[in-house]
């Protein structure tokens, strides 16, 4: 009976092993978890490919481009079936994708895009309309006067599609005289503290008076809110950012920002969880609406659309949705 009960917790062991052998193992590369959403990103994608049947393999490579390289080669030796990349580097990233093919692993680019590669697919918002949605909000409260525009870094392909979104709705009012872009800068590494020096600097200056500042994301706009604030101006200027963070929904309650962008991250990690799995199980095809030209091939892409939040609408939008709560803004 011993070695009967020996023989079969052997074997249950063994159908255990091969059952967690079979699940197809899906890396995610991720920049950084410094900023609030991303962590949402996480915890939404690990979670929908665990459900799948999936295991969920995360490495953060901190904003560090060649780590985040190093971690790609952990992830093939680990031999993962598929990898889906926020990539630190917009350009540099091509070296993933390289690498990944030379395995014949798919990789997915989320939420930006990785240039001039053989990238397999693109899952992500339409930056360009969200870049559009903060300028038409702002331009229409404020036709006429001074704006600040603070992007992302260079390395970020979503920071410029979000300045050609501003500027395709500035531009004409620019031609007409109505607006004057008095800043224009890219702040590396989304840093909050750069953006707050700019607005500061310019503020210090005795430069002509701030109408509007349209930031890349929250954690800029929140930077440029500290500066208006030094300068008792928090009410006085019109205030865009993206990703709706908590602390940025308190400021629109507060007055001190005029909106943010909403945008879909638990559509986007599904999408982009549900997409991998179907590679890593070569079920196919994988359904896509859109392509999008990365300057080397039409990648086969899902463009979701983002919601602007305002101080009308934060209980319709972002709390309705459960992506904020509401005792965390109410505090």
């Amino acid at each position: 009976m011993k070695s009967f009960g020996y023989l079969f917790s052997t074997l249950l062991l063994a159908l255990i092993m091969v059952s967690c052998n079979n699940k197809p193992k899906i890396g995610f590369l991720m920049d950084t978890l410094d900023i609030e959403r991303w962590e949402k990103d996480k915890e939404l994608f690990e979670k929908r490919v665990e459900e799948l049947g999936g295991i969920p393999i995360v490495k953060v490579a901190n904003g560090d481009s060649p780590k985040q390289l190093d971690q790609t080669m952990e992830l093939i030796y680990d031999h993962v079936d598929v990898l889906v990349v926020i990539p630190v580097d917009l350009h540099a990233s091509r070296d993933i994708v390289k690498e990944a093919h030379k395995k014949d692993i798919p990789v997915i680019s989320y939420d930006r895009m990785i240039r001039d590669s053989d990238v397999d697919y693109y899952v992500s918002t339409d930056n360009i309309n969200i870049g559009e949605l903060q300028a038409e909000y702002l331009s229409k409260m404020a036709p006429n006067g001074n704006f600040a525009l603070l992007g992302g870094p260079t390395k970020d392909n979503n920071a410029a599609l979000l300045h050609l979104g501003w500027m395709n709705v500035l531009q004409p009012l620019i031609e007409k005289g109505d607006i004057d872009i008095v800043i224009d800068e890219s702040v590396n590494n989304w840093d909050s503290e750069e953006a707050f020096e700019i607005i500061d600097n310019y503020l210090s200056d005795g430069n002509p008076e701030l109408d509007a500042i349209i930031a890349g994301n929250d954690e800029l706009a929140g930077g440029a809110i500290r500066a208006l604030q030094e300068h008792n101006l928090q009410r006085d200027v019109l205030v865009a950012g993206q990703d709706a963070e908590v602390e940025a929904i308190r400021n629109i309650v507060a007055g001190y920002q005029t909106i943010t962008i909403f945008k879909p991250i638990d559509a986007m990690a599904f999408t982009a969880a549900n997409m991998a799995i179907k590679l890593a199980e070569d079920e196919g095809p994988i359904n896509t609406n859109i392509t999008v030209n990365n300057g080397h091939k039409l990648v086969p892409s899902v463009l979701l659309s983002a919601q602007v939040v305002n101080r009308q609408n934060i209980k319709m939008t972002v709390v309705s949705e459960g992506f904020v709560q509401e005792e965390d803004i109410y505090q």
